[in-house]
Protein backbone atom coordinates (compact mmCIF):
# COMPACT_ATOMS: atom_id res chain seq x y z
CA UNK A 1 0.00 0.00 0.00
CA UNK A 2 1.35 3.11 -0.97
CA UNK A 3 0.30 5.06 2.30
CA UNK A 4 2.09 8.45 0.89
CA UNK A 5 -0.01 8.83 -2.29
CA UNK A 6 -3.34 7.99 -0.45
CA UNK A 7 -2.27 11.23 1.91
CA UNK A 8 -0.87 13.24 -1.18
CA UNK A 9 -4.33 12.29 -3.17
CA UNK A 10 -6.67 13.34 0.61
CA UNK A 11 -4.53 16.54 0.90
CA UNK A 12 -3.32 15.26 4.00
CA UNK A 13 0.07 15.97 3.58
CA UNK A 14 1.54 19.17 2.41
CA UNK A 15 4.13 21.19 1.32
CA UNK A 16 5.37 24.81 1.46
CA UNK A 17 6.29 26.93 5.07
CA UNK A 18 3.90 25.96 8.09
CA UNK A 19 4.12 26.94 11.99
CA UNK A 20 4.23 24.61 13.65
CA UNK A 21 2.43 23.91 17.45
CA UNK A 22 5.68 23.95 19.15
CA UNK A 23 6.80 27.33 17.96
CA UNK A 24 9.37 25.91 15.54
CA UNK A 25 8.91 26.13 11.29
CA UNK A 26 8.86 22.64 8.68
CA UNK A 27 8.39 22.09 5.08
CA UNK A 28 6.28 19.54 5.44
CA UNK A 29 2.42 19.75 7.49
CA UNK A 30 0.42 16.62 8.26
CA UNK A 31 -3.34 17.76 8.13
CA UNK A 32 -5.01 14.22 8.73
CA UNK A 33 -8.39 15.67 9.11
CA UNK A 34 -7.97 15.56 5.35
CA UNK A 35 -7.71 11.98 5.07
CA UNK A 36 -10.57 11.20 7.81
CA UNK A 37 -12.86 12.59 5.63
CA UNK A 38 -13.09 9.72 3.59
CA UNK A 39 -13.52 6.91 5.84
CA UNK A 40 -12.39 4.71 2.50
CA UNK A 41 -9.13 5.68 2.56
CA UNK A 42 -8.78 6.29 6.18
CA UNK A 43 -9.24 2.61 6.82
CA UNK A 44 -6.87 0.99 4.31
CA UNK A 45 -4.09 3.67 5.88
CA UNK A 46 -5.14 2.83 9.99
CA UNK A 47 -5.44 -0.75 9.33
CA UNK A 48 -1.24 -0.70 8.66
CA UNK A 49 -0.72 0.06 12.48
CA UNK A 50 -3.65 -2.04 13.76
CA UNK A 51 -2.36 -5.59 12.05
CA UNK A 52 1.25 -4.75 13.49
CA UNK A 53 -0.82 -4.37 16.96
CA UNK A 54 -2.94 -7.48 16.16
CA UNK A 55 0.66 -9.55 15.41
CA UNK A 56 1.75 -8.16 18.81
CA UNK A 57 -1.69 -9.14 20.11
CA UNK A 58 -1.36 -12.79 18.65
CA UNK A 59 2.28 -13.53 19.85
CA UNK A 60 0.89 -12.81 23.71
CA UNK A 61 3.49 -9.67 23.73
CA UNK A 62 0.63 -6.67 23.79
CA UNK A 63 -2.91 -7.02 25.22
CA UNK A 64 -5.36 -3.82 25.28
CA UNK A 65 -9.08 -3.22 26.68
CA UNK A 66 -9.59 0.19 24.89
CA UNK A 67 -8.90 2.91 22.80
CA UNK A 68 -8.53 6.31 24.04
CA UNK A 69 -7.28 9.60 22.02
CA UNK A 70 -7.14 13.05 23.12
CA UNK A 71 -9.49 15.66 21.20
CA UNK A 72 -9.40 16.92 19.05
CA UNK A 73 -6.88 15.33 16.34
CA UNK A 74 -7.11 12.03 18.12
CA UNK A 75 -11.21 11.18 18.06
CA UNK A 76 -12.02 10.13 14.61
CA UNK A 77 -8.68 7.91 14.78
CA UNK A 78 -9.25 6.18 17.99
CA UNK A 79 -12.79 5.08 16.90
CA UNK A 80 -11.22 3.94 13.68
CA UNK A 81 -8.62 2.32 15.39
CA UNK A 82 -10.93 0.53 18.12
CA UNK A 83 -13.70 -0.25 15.69
CA UNK A 84 -11.01 -2.54 13.67
CA UNK A 85 -9.56 -3.88 17.08
CA UNK A 86 -12.77 -4.44 18.35
CA UNK A 87 -13.22 -2.48 21.75
CA UNK A 88 -14.08 0.34 23.35
CA UNK A 89 -12.92 3.78 22.03
CA UNK A 90 -13.42 7.17 24.15
CA UNK A 91 -11.42 10.23 24.55
CA UNK A 92 -10.16 12.82 26.63
CA UNK A 93 -10.26 16.52 26.13
CA UNK A 94 -9.04 20.05 27.76
CA UNK A 95 -11.32 21.63 30.07
CA UNK A 96 -12.16 25.31 30.71
CA UNK A 97 -8.44 25.99 32.29
CA UNK A 98 -6.97 24.02 28.94
CA UNK A 99 -6.02 20.87 31.66
CA UNK A 100 -6.48 17.72 29.63
CA UNK A 101 -9.75 15.53 31.56
CA UNK A 102 -11.42 12.71 31.16
CA UNK A 103 -15.39 13.51 31.26
CA UNK A 104 -18.87 12.79 29.63
CA UNK A 105 -19.09 9.75 31.25
CA UNK A 106 -16.17 7.74 30.11
CA UNK A 107 -14.42 5.56 33.36
CA UNK A 108 -11.05 3.87 33.39
CA UNK A 109 -11.37 0.66 35.68
CA UNK A 110 -7.99 -0.38 37.66
CA UNK A 111 -5.68 -2.14 35.78
CA UNK A 112 -7.41 -1.19 32.04
CA UNK A 113 -4.78 -1.74 29.48
CA UNK A 114 -5.14 1.04 26.98
CA UNK A 115 -4.08 2.24 23.55
CA UNK A 116 -3.34 5.41 23.22
CA UNK A 117 -4.50 6.88 19.57
CA UNK A 118 -3.34 10.24 17.82
CA UNK A 119 -3.22 11.30 14.33
CA UNK A 120 0.29 12.38 14.10
CA UNK A 121 2.90 12.30 16.89
CA UNK A 122 5.78 15.33 16.99
CA UNK A 123 6.49 15.92 20.38
CA UNK A 124 3.72 13.55 22.22
CA UNK A 125 2.77 16.30 24.17
CA UNK A 126 -1.11 15.40 24.00
CA UNK A 127 -0.21 11.39 24.43
CA UNK A 128 2.00 12.23 27.55
CA UNK A 129 -0.90 14.95 29.10
CA UNK A 130 -3.59 11.61 28.18
CA UNK A 131 -1.23 9.54 29.47
CA UNK A 132 -1.56 11.23 32.70
CA UNK A 133 -5.22 11.56 33.50
CA UNK A 134 -5.36 7.85 32.50
CA UNK A 135 -2.96 6.89 34.54
CA UNK A 136 -4.07 8.85 37.56
CA UNK A 137 -7.32 6.94 37.28
CA UNK A 138 -5.40 3.49 37.47
CA UNK A 139 -5.24 3.17 33.37
CA UNK A 140 -1.84 1.19 31.95
CA UNK A 141 -0.62 2.28 28.95
CA UNK A 142 0.57 -0.53 26.60
CA UNK A 143 0.88 1.23 23.13
CA UNK A 144 0.49 4.31 21.20
CA UNK A 145 -1.03 4.17 17.66
CA UNK A 146 -0.82 6.99 15.24
CA UNK A 147 -1.46 7.56 11.37
CA UNK A 148 1.94 9.65 11.30
CA UNK A 149 5.20 9.24 13.49
CA UNK A 150 6.89 12.69 12.70
CA UNK A 151 9.17 12.74 15.53
CA UNK A 152 12.97 13.53 14.19
CA UNK A 153 15.42 11.01 12.77
CA UNK A 154 17.13 10.37 15.77
CA UNK A 155 14.49 11.34 18.52
CA UNK A 156 13.99 9.16 21.53
CA UNK A 157 10.71 7.60 21.80
CA UNK A 158 9.44 10.45 24.65
CA UNK A 159 6.79 7.41 26.05
CA UNK A 160 7.92 4.71 27.97
CA UNK A 161 5.60 2.03 25.97
CA UNK A 162 6.09 1.31 21.98
CA UNK A 163 4.57 3.67 18.98
CA UNK A 164 2.78 2.01 16.34
CA UNK A 165 2.40 4.28 12.89
CA UNK A 166 0.95 3.66 9.29
CA UNK A 167 3.89 6.48 8.38
CA UNK A 168 7.06 6.80 9.60
CA UNK A 169 8.04 10.46 7.96
CA UNK A 170 10.64 12.55 10.05
CA UNK A 171 10.46 16.39 9.04
CA UNK A 172 13.09 19.15 9.54
CA UNK A 173 12.13 21.61 11.77
CA UNK A 174 13.67 25.05 12.35
CA UNK A 175 14.00 27.58 14.99
CA UNK A 176 12.18 30.61 13.62
CA UNK A 177 15.47 32.31 14.04
CA UNK A 178 17.41 29.91 11.69
CA UNK A 179 15.33 28.82 9.07
CA UNK A 180 16.10 28.79 5.59
CA UNK A 181 12.49 29.23 4.62
CA UNK A 182 12.59 32.75 5.90
CA UNK A 183 15.64 33.24 4.59
CA UNK A 184 14.49 32.54 1.40
CA UNK A 185 11.42 34.75 1.72
CA UNK A 186 9.57 32.29 -1.24
CA UNK A 187 6.78 31.21 0.87
CA UNK A 188 4.80 32.76 3.18
CA UNK A 189 4.55 31.28 6.72
CA UNK A 190 1.32 29.55 7.56
CA UNK A 191 -0.60 27.91 10.52
CA UNK A 192 -2.58 25.40 9.42
CA UNK A 193 -3.07 23.69 13.00
CA UNK A 194 -5.70 23.48 15.33
CA UNK A 195 -4.10 24.57 18.42
CA UNK A 196 -4.18 28.57 19.48
CA UNK A 197 -1.27 28.79 21.73
CA UNK A 198 2.34 27.82 20.79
Amino acid sequence: MDIISILQESEAMLSGHFLLSSGCHSDKYFQCAKLLQYPDKASLVLSVPVQEILAEKNAEKIDFDAVVGPAMGGIIPAYEFARQLGTPAFFTERNEDGDMVLRRGFEIKEGMKILLAEDVITTGRSTLESAKVLQDLGAKIVASICIVDRRAENAENPFSWPIFSALRSPTLKFEPTNCPLCDAGEIPLVKPGSRKKI
